[in-house]
């Protein structure tokens, strides 16, 4: 070894390397409840922390799982907030709806929100307290080898799986309830440890030819219809849902176990598909496109809050004074024994759509700064088998990171939030398109002492209401062309005008479950306002142009103005199709609105410029170069 060289090729490694993190809000799982949390915070001025054990964010749906993102039923019911964002920025980015695209709208919505620090490849492996308080978690990144100390004033457990509950002592329920706990009519008359089980999910393709099928010898053999009773054996819009297993196990402790016995089944399914079902000529031309590794899960440990929603609680329509979210989907209660179970797989029990969902179902009840949000939250078994689909907890996640942001502002605990400061909660979420039934949304002052001139009835753009509820059509409808003036008494000071637009509210904008030969194909919901522009009226009664947007893709747009004026215009341009534009709401800002948009990436050749000399030198010893066709890398 060369000893006028400073460093030392040859070392002995005394541990892994060690970082520490202090951030206002950790937030444990990156499915969808967990992006939402972590950007919903950020947004809201919280230093955030995101850990999440897998590389690609979105939990169940994401490209690992691929199960489609549900929600509550009904006409003009689907979730909007960032849900809706992120699922309008698929359909403008990813027409063809393809997974990997899908994965990096959900990378890119926090990898690049400010304020947000992001650890993928990231487990949580310990933790320390505070007297009732957690203090900080550790958590392995298992790409760096690092092993993260991360301290925050509250922690939002996004895991499903209910993680930070060993480390804090929190209280949880496992299992289903007895029926006369809760005057429940759908529980089992004695509680038991069994829940809903996990399931690995497949994806056919349709093609122009025939497509063989040849199974691996460890595969399930299923070779008549009584093998598969009473499952919808076929291809058509089907992802498989009912290969499920493990509600008769532990699904966290026993994932491994249940993952080896559905990738036996999964295999074995489309082999009896292909080879042994009785139409199997109908689904020739169908072949694999993709078989989950990866289970999705239902259930497992719920936390206890001050609040745990019932069976009761849904039917009745959770008339909750603090709803934070809603819910919609049926109580569709999976049997545990999944696959074994030759009856029915579930069964949908009826629910109401919408019903709140309260905010004191969000928060732990023993540990005072943890929060929950996703199927892990404060409910029962029943409950939880309506709560637990990703467009309800889509929406909990926004709940939880707004309620963890006022909790930052007010320095005070979730509990205070529901005692004290409830109402700027439910108006913060309504402000950033977060619905909530029963409620309406306070038009601020400056928009309310305008006069709106505009054909028909403007005033439906400032009352309170922005979408449609049921069949009854609020908003404001105008083709290209016209306009929307807001009068104000005097010259005053705009900082930005709040657009609600209409995304299409009956278009679930899910991912694919199948591809058939036409392909897979997002729309851009025709109503939308796609390009328009904001004026000023200036001293001289002209018209000057403050901000023009096109390609817009959003329901809810926040446009800055940032002038003193008597008057603001909207000018309407074009919509996404040929229909006329519906406009539910516009408010005038009175600050400049953070639009909430990543940076335009940087040129590679600016990229490469910033690199010292001495780093892009050639390097000291060449090899003799080949000659002839060039080689692949490696």
């Amino acid at each position: 070894m060369n000893p006028t060289h400073a460093y030392q090729v040859e070392q002995t490694l005394p541990h892994f390397d060690q970082d520490s993190i202090t951030a206002d809000v950790c937030v444990v799982g990156g499915g969808m409840a967990g992006l939402f949390a972590a950007v919903s915070a950020a947004r809201l001025g919280a230093s955030v922390v995101l850990i999440h054990d897998r590389p690609v964010l979105g939990g169940n749906a994401s490209s690992e799982i691929r199960m489609h993102i549900c929600g509550a039923h009904g006409r003009n019911n689907k979730e909007t907030g960032l849900i809706e964002e992120v699922q309008l920025e698929n359909a403008f980015r990813n027409p063809t709806l393809n997974y990997s695209i899908w994965d990096s709208i959900l990378y890119g919505k926090a990898a690049f929100t400010p304020g947000v620090k992001l650890l993928l490849n990231t487990t949580c492996t310990g933790g320390t307290m505070d007297g009732p308080r957690l203090d900080t978690i550790t958590a392995w990144g298992m790409t760096t080898q690092i092993q993260h100390t991360i301290r925050a004033t509250l922690f939002i457990d996004c895991s499903g799986d209910s993680v930070l509950a060993p480390l804090s002592k929190a209280k949880v329920r496992i299992g289903r309830e007895a029926r006369e706990e809760f005057n429940e009519d759908i529980q089992p008359e004695s509680a038991d440890d069994r829940t809903m089980g996990n399931s690995l999910l497949v994806q056919l393709r349709e093609s122009d030819s025939p497509q063989t099928f040849n199974p691996p010898k460890w595969a399930y053999k299923f070779l008549n219809p009584t093998d598969l009773p009473n499952r919808s054996v076929g291809q058509r819009g089907d992802n498989f849902w009912w290969l499920e297993l493990g509600g008769l196990n532990n699904t966290l402790r026993d994932a491994d176990v249940i993952r080896d016995e559905l990738m036996k089944v999964g295999y074995g399914v489309i082999d009896y598909i292909k080879n042994h079902h009785p139409q199997k000529d109908q689904h020739a031309n169908w072949g694999v496109e993709w078989i989950g590794s990866l289970p999705g899960k239902r259930e497992n440990r719920r936390y206890v809050g001050d609040h745990v929603l019932t069976q009761n609680d849904v039917r009745d329509g959770g008339q909750f004074k603090d709803i934070v979210a809603y819910g919609g989907w049926s109580m569709d209660d999976h049997h545990p024994a999944g696959l074994l179970y030759p009856g029915r797989p579930t069964i949908f029990h009826k629910a109401p759509s919408p019903y709140g969902i309260p905010f004191r179902a969000m928060y732990s009840v023993n540990v005072p700064n943890l929060l929950c949000a996703g199927r892990n939250i404060s409910a029962t078994h029943a409950a939880m088998s309506s709560t637990r689909v990703m467009g309800t907890t889509s929406l909990m996640g926004q709940a939880v990171g707004t309620a963890a942001a006022l909790c930052v502002k007010h320095a005070c605990e979730p509990r205070d939030i529901y005692e004290r400061h409830l109402d700027e909660l439910q108006q913060t979420l309504m402000e950033h398109d977060q619905w909530l039934p029963g409620l309406s949304r306070t038009i601020n002052a400056l928009t309310r002492d305008a006069k709106l001139v505009a054909t028909g009835n403007p005033e439906t753009l400032r009352d309170g209401q922005d979408r449609p509820v049921g069949d009854v059509a609020y908003g404001w409808v105008g083709a290209p062309g016209e306009t929307i003036q807001i009068e104000l008494a005097q010259d005053t000071f705009v900082g930005g005008v709040r657009l609600v637009l209409d995304s299409n509210l009956n278009d679930h904008k899910r991912m694919p479950s199948t591809i058939p030969l036409k392909g897979n194909h997002a729309r851009m919901p025709e109503k939308m306002l796609r390009n328009f522009r904001v004026e000023v009226r200036q001293a001289d009664d002209t018209w000057r142009v403050v901000h023009r947007e096109v390609d817009n893709h959003q329901r809810l747009v926040r446009v800055p103005v940032s002038a003193r004026t008597s008057a603001v215009r909207l000018v309407l341009e074009s919509t996404w199709g040929t229909a006329p534009a519906t406009i539910f709401s516009l408010d005038l800002l009175e600050s400049v609105p953070n639009r909430y948009a990543p940076t335009d990436g940087a040129r590679w050749a600016d990229v490469v410029a910033k690199v010292p000399a001495k780093d892009l030198a050639a390097p000291e010893s060449l090899a003799e170069e080949s000659s002839g066709r060039t080689r692949g890398g490696a």
